[in-house]
Formats: structure tokens, sequence, C-alpha cells
């Protein structure tokens, strides 16, 4: 994969002196090694997936006397990621059962440790060989392979996305709910206009709100959010996004809600009437299954809120999103353990294809997926479809070459500053100037 080659200034602006990069002289942090031994696993996570997976499968595994340590701070306001930084900028200094030992990382912001000797080497120093890490989709490696070609993380996930729609509601608009008939309705965005003209004529929203479709633009945009030249880039893939959503927003097409909010959660229970959502397998299994049930602690099962009222298909334009991976932190005195956890998440065919069975993930194993893909496996949220075979081949096309250390702040900052110009309380062009004043406020080194 390409990868983004930053100066000295730029690297200290963005990544705010966190692992001790206060300038690229004398205050960068140098390596700290790794070593064996340690008693205390500590693991930085901002919510409790991967503790499930690890629980499942790896807990059980790791020595009796070695006491795991989960250390969860929520996504929300770069919280997890401050609170990472500073236990990473102390941890030469930190005594050694009380450093972080493995550490998580999200794609938009991946790049930001991946260059960092806060990340070590997951083959020289962890141990994991190439043959361990042949089954993997190519890119989850490219997106943690550093400047010099060394991979600093792994992850258990690949992450194709597409449209996951309600079929009660596919049944009053479409009149079929079959994935086979709903998926050519909806393959194009000219035909997913109609759909939603249709939707909204019979008193249901075709998205919950602004930026549920966003992803699905943002990653097909052909160039990347910033030029060589440190100029902000604005791909058509977002200016279609934003005129799609103005369109949708003054037209009634959505609800207005933003993604993750109350509302837009509604929209997946019993009384919801939102027509679709977009999103990978992890959205449906964290996001979707959990806000569809009307009874929180009753079972999983078709009749208990909107579960199981909800299928799959490829949507408008095949897309990705996000994606977790598991870092080794520099300093660690567990590697034997984290070998461990990579071993069993990440390499192990049998494992990752229960994943995807019991967790609904779509693995980050070209043959365990391509096997389920074959298989009997029924989802039950959505209503006992494999729609797993519908990733096979896009995981196969994603590319991350775009990808860069910018990347959270530009999703962030176009979805917040346009939300004003969807509501009508400023112009584009004020939206504009406050999207480029917003991402400046964060990157001194960007222009317009």
């Amino acid at each position: 994969m390409k990868k983004i080659i930053f100066s000295c200034v730029a690297a200290a602006t963005a990544l705010t002196a966190m692992l001790g990069i206060a300038s690229c002289s004398k205050q960068k942090r140098g390596p700290i090694g790794v070593s064996k031994g340690g008693k205390v696993l500590n693991i930085y996570v901002w919510n409790n997936e991967f503790k499930d997976r690890f629980n499942s499968y790896v807990a059980e595994k790791l020595p009796a006397d070695v006491k795991v340590n989960w250390v969860v701070n929520a996504s929300t306001d770069n919280v997890y990621q401050k609170k990472l930084d500073d236990a990473l900028l102390r941890q030469a200094k930190t005594e050694k059962d009380k450093r972080v030992d493995i550490f998580l990382v999200e794609a938009d912001y991946a790049l930001k440790y991946v260059n960092q000797t806060a990340t070590v080497d997951v083959k020289k120093e962890i141990g994991l060989t190439d043959e361990q890490l042949a089954h993997q989709y190519k890119y989850t490696q490219d997106v943690m392979t550093d400047s010099n070609g060394v991979l600093k993380g792994v992850s258990w996930q690949a992450t194709p996305a597409g449209l996951i729609y309600r079929r009660s509601i596919a049944k009053a608009v479409l009149g079929t709910d079959d994935p086979e008939k709903v998926g050519p309705m909806l393959d194009t965005w000219e035909k997913f206009d109609s759909v939603a003209e249709k939707a909204h004529n019979q008193g249901y929203f075709m998205l919950s709100g602004y930026d549920d479709d966003f992803r699905a633009f943002s990653d097909n945009m052909k160039s990347a959010w910033v030029s060589k030249d440190r100029k902000i880039n604005i791909d058509p893939q977002i200016t279609k996004w934003i005129e799609q959503t103005k369109k949708y927003t003054d037209l009634g097409y959505n609800n207005r809600a933003k993604l993750w909010s109350p509302e837009s959660n509604k929209g997946m229970t019993k009384d919801g009437r939102v027509f679709c959502y977009f999103g990978p397998a992890w959205f449906i299994d964290f996001t979707m299954a959990g806000n569809s049930l009307e009874d929180k602690n009753g079972p999983k099962v078709k009749g208990n809120g909107s579960y199981g009222d909800w299928a799959f298909c490829k949507g408008p334009q095949s897309f990705s999103w996000g994606g977790t991976w598991i870092c080794a932190a520099d300093g660690t005195d567990n590697i034997d353990e984290i070998k461990t956890v990579m071993e069993v998440l990440c390499c192990d065919d049998e494992i990752m294809t229960d994943l995807a069975k019991s967790y609904g993930d779509f693995t980050n194993n070209v043959p365990a997926m391509e096997a389920v893909a074959k298989s009997n496996y029924k989802n039950e949220f959505l209503g006992g479809q494999n729609h797993i075979k519908f990733f096979v081949e896009a995981a196969k096309a994603i590319d991350r070459s775009n990808i860069s250390m910018y990347d959270q702040t530009m999703s962030e900052k176009i979805q917040t500053s346009m939300a004003d110009y969807y509501n009508g309380n400023v112009t584009l062009e004020k939206a504009w100037e406050n999207f480029y004043t917003a991402v400046t406020e964060v990157h001194s080194e960007l222009s317009k």
C-alpha cells in the first residue's frame, strides 16, 4: 500500500506530542523494547466487542497466574485516544505490570500509531509467521504496515459493507422481502432514490438521518482527503453525498437523525419506520441487533422487537467501513500472551470460522469466509439469511491506498458542518467555510 509520509512539523502537529513526539528532534522517544513474564495483561479498548471475543476464545488459553485488566474508555470525543496516548507517553516510566500491553485502533486513525515506535513488529518481535498470516485479506495488513514495510498490527475481521433493510417495510413498499429480488431494485443510486420516494409516500423513511450512507460514498473516493502539497481535497463522492442528503432532508426521506443517536437507534426498533441502514457485519452485530430487541434481557430471536425482520443486500455501490486492529505496545512484558491472542483470534482457521457463525463477524480469513458463504449458516437477525456470501467478493476488492492520518478528522468535521446546512441553519457556502475552519483548527498545516 502507498504510505503517506509526513514531515517533522506535520507529524508533530497531528500527533499532538503523543508517544513523546513533541518535535522530531531530541524529544523523540526511542523504543523501549518487549519482554516476557508479566503477570498483568493490560488491554485498552473502547467497548466490549473485542472483550467478548477474547473471553470466548482466548481467556482459557492464557496462563492461570496472568491477570487480564481491561481499560475501557469510550471513543466519544476522542476520549479513548486521549487516554491511550497519555498512557503510551508515560510507558517508559511506568512499572511494567501497569504498562499498556495491547491496544486497539480503528481504520480512521490507524496511521497515527503505525509509523511510530509505540507499536511493535508483529513478526520480528511477537513471532507471527508469514504462513500464519497467509489467509488474511491483504488490505488488513496494508493498513498496518509502516513506511519501512513492517507489520504493526493484525485484525480478526474484514469489513466489507452493504445495505441492511427492514423486511416488513420492503414487503409493503416493494412487494417482496427476498434479498435476491430486493437487491436488484436498489443496485444504483437512481433506483435507491425511486424507492425512497415510494417509501416516503407510504409513511416510511428511507434512511434514519444525515450520515447513514456517508461511508458508502466516502469509501468510494478516488482521491485522498489531503493532497501531497497539504491542500484539503474534496472528492466528487463527497459532493454527491451532500447533494443527496440535502434532497432527502428537504423531501422528508430521512428522519433528520444523527448516526448513533437515540433517534437513529429508535428506527431499528419494533415500531421504527426506517427502511434501511448501511453497514458491515460489525454494525449488524454490535449496533442493530441490540437496538432491535424490545426485551433487552430476552432472547435474540425473531419476534423480540424487530429482531429477525431484517435482510442484507449489496446496495447501490460496494463499500467497506472501519475495522479494528490489535496492536502490541512497545514496552510490554507480556509478549507471549500477546502472541497467543493474535494467533487465536487472527490466525486460527477453525476459530475464525466459528467467529463468523457465532457472532456474525466477517472474519479476516479468506478460505474460512468462502467456506461459510457456501455453508448452511443462517443469521437469525437477518431472518435466517446467509449474508456472508454477499461479502466475499467485495472483501477482496477493498482498497485502502487513500488512507491517511487525517481521515477521522475529515469524516467527523464534514458531517458536523453539513448538518447545519441540511437543517437550513446555514447556507452551503457557510457550511463549507465552517468545515475548513474546523479542520485547520485541528491541523494547522493544511489549507483550502
